[in-house]
């Protein structure tokens, strides 16, 4: 059973997804075009960024006024589905309708939008073999997929830079940046080959057809279409080869790593505005139940100090803040957590929200980190919802979890009611 101490990997969920640029309906553009006035300062917020600590959660369209209600100053959505075929966010509405609904849904509630852009695995023929990365990489190579790749992320720009002057964040391609960075040499993206310039498209002339001139094009159009969107990079620690969680590496070896993800990141040479990264992808229970890991997912007090200290020395490194995306929900407090599917055991949400006097998120903020966003990433995962349908939940208890339910949400309701408290307290203010 895990302890809580003094923080684990991957991600991907699958949910969801005018035309004119005016600059005076874009104040975020004066911060990022050179000659509407300078860049931030290295390690300043990214323009529209809330001065607090602040927390967000995975929330389909409709559920923003309970988000806001329970605490929470941010939620996010997937962009999923592929760019071949009819099955991509595109579909999700006719023309704009979903960018424009969600975005105004969460602006009328106080809320920032986050879309989080998980496309080009799924732009593979269906007959397509491999793993994640092997099926990336192809997809990369590809002119045709490209060109249709690049193409479907411009019409979201186009969408999102007409809603200016509300901040919108796209957080581009979870995963994706790591299993690069698993091929290149010496850590330097531009060793990975990737078609831009070679797919054609004219706004992409001159950049390099490789995974750096893959991030170069799409922040090159973010500028162009959208200066209201603030992009997010996807720091994936596995991208070094080594799982902090699983392979438990010595602080010294974990400030090498940290250095290794850094080095790769700058090797893009594009200025993305944040940084996203993951604790578990799943509840800790889940792996231990479902995928008989025997316990290996479990976070203890030195998991924990290995995280803070990656982060903390990749923020040192980049001068880009951190949100730490997608965050399992489980607990191990609510008797409606029995570990069994959408109610399984974690301790990521007892960890951050629970500390006496907000101990460890002050650590965290710290360290660089701005937001915390919580969400199951598979179908069974524990939600902060009723997404098992069988409404208030308070099964016998198992390992101590005495609680009953202050909700019908799957976990118990225990996240609300910590971001609810932590609301009332005070957001922590950013250093």
């Amino acid at each position: 059973m895990p302890v809580f101490g003094a923080l684990a990997l991957t991600g991907a969920l699958l949910l969801w997804a005018p035309l004119r640029l005016d600059s005076e309906r874009h104040p975020a553009a004066a911060a990022r075009h050179p000659s509407a006035g300078p860049h931030p300062r290295p390690g300043a917020l990214a323009p529209g960024w809330p001065s607090t600590l602040e927390l967000g959660m995975a929330d389909p369209s409709g559920g923003a006024a309970a988000l806001a209600a329970s605490g929470f100053g941010m939620r996010y959505q997937y962009l999923s589905g592929g760019v071949a075929g009819t099955k991509g966010w595109q579909s999700y509405g006719p023309g704009a309708s979903f960018i424009d609904s969600y975005v105004d849904e969460s602006v009328a509630s106080g809320l920032m939008p986050i879309f989080s852009y998980y496309m080009l695995l799924q732009s593979a023929p269906p007959a397509a073999r491999g793993g994640e990365r092997e099926i990336d990489l192809r997809n990369l190579a590809s002119a045709s997929l490209m060109r249709a790749y690049f193409r479907d992320i411009e019409t979201f720009l186009r969408y999102a830079g007409a809603l200016g002057p509300h901040e919108i964040v796209l957080h581009v391609e979870p995963d994706l940046w790591g299993y690069i960075e698993q091929s290149a040499s010496g850590d330097d993206a531009s060793s990975v080959p990737a078609l831009v310039s070679a797919t054609g498209l004219s706004e992409l002339r001159g950049l390099p057809n490789n995974a750096a001139g893959l991030a170069q094009a799409i922040v090159r159009l973010r500028d162009q279409l959208a200066p209201n969107v603030l992009l997010a990079y996807h720091l994936s620690v596995f991208g070094t080869g080594k799982d902090l969680l699983y392979s438990k590496p010595s602080l010294p070896e974990v400030g090498r790593l940290a250095a290794r993800s850094a080095r790769f990141y700058r090797s893009l040479k594009a200025p993305f505005d944040l940084v996203f990264s993951e604790l578990s992808n799943r509840d800790a229970a889940y792996s231990e139940v479902v995928l008989k890991d025997h316990g290996a997912s479990w976070w203890h007090a030195g998991d924990y100090a290995r995280e803070l200290r990656y982060l903390t020395d990749f923020v040192r490194l980049t001068a880009k803040h951190i949100v730490l995306w997608q965050i399992p929900v489980g607990n191990t407090l609510m008797r409606a957590l029995d570990n069994t599917p959408h109610h399984y055991q974690d301790n990521h949400v007892q960890w951050l929200l629970s500390s006496p006097h907000n101990r460890n998120l002050r650590a965290l903020a710290k360290a660089g980190v701005i937001a915390l966003l919580f969400g199951g990433a598979l179908a069974g995962d524990t939600c902060a919802c009723d997404a098992a349908h069988d409404g208030v939940t308070n099964p016998p208890p198992i390992d101590g979890n005495k609680l009953r339910s202050y909700s019908a949400d799957d976990d118990g309701g225990y996240l609300r009611a910590r971001a609810l408290a932590y609301a009332h307290a005070g957001a922590i203010a950013l250093p």
